[in-house]
């Protein structure tokens, strides 16, 4: 993957974000971090006082189970769509001209979702790997590879 000098490279999953901006070169990447959030997210079990209820049906007299509510995937959902705020905000601001995201599948999902315009016009590139825990030297070399 190409990955042009000044160009943004986000990495991130459902907790973590990394902006990192390239200051070297489409052949020798040298990405420098520029700022890295990273937010608690208890697992689903952690989160929930209570087990999903059940209800009563009106028609037909059966009783149905309410859909249980996974609290650790709407906090990793909202941390996607803070985070393409975020882009938007920067893009807004001529922050960028060129923007690579590195997610695992259903965060980028989430985050192409809420993509704006201006985002999504600078976007040259997205990988659907999940590369949050890895060095910097490996994300480059992941991304040259891609």
């Amino acid at each position: 993957m190409q990955v042009a000098h000044k160009s943004v490279v986000v990495v991130a999953d459902g907790r973590k974000m990394l902006f990192l901006r390239n200051e070297g070169d489409a052949e020798h990447l040298n990405l420098v971090v520029e700022r890295a959030v990273e937010q608690d997210n208890p697992s689903d079990g952690d989160q929930k006082s209570d087990h999903a209820g059940r209800s009563s049906s009106s028609v037909g007299g059966g009783q149905n189970s309410m859909q249980e509510v996974d609290f650790h995937q709407l906090e990793e959902d909202r941390f996607a769509a803070e985070t393409a705020d975020l882009l938007k905000r920067r893009a807004l601001k001529n922050d960028f001209e060129s923007l690579i995201i590195v997610a695992p599948p259903r965060t980028l999902g989430e985050l192409r979702k809420h993509y704006h315009k201006e985002v999504s016009q600078r976007l040259t590139g997205e990988l659907d790997k999940d590369l949050t825990g890895h060095p910097i030297d490996q994300i480059e070399k992941l991304l040259l590879a891609a």
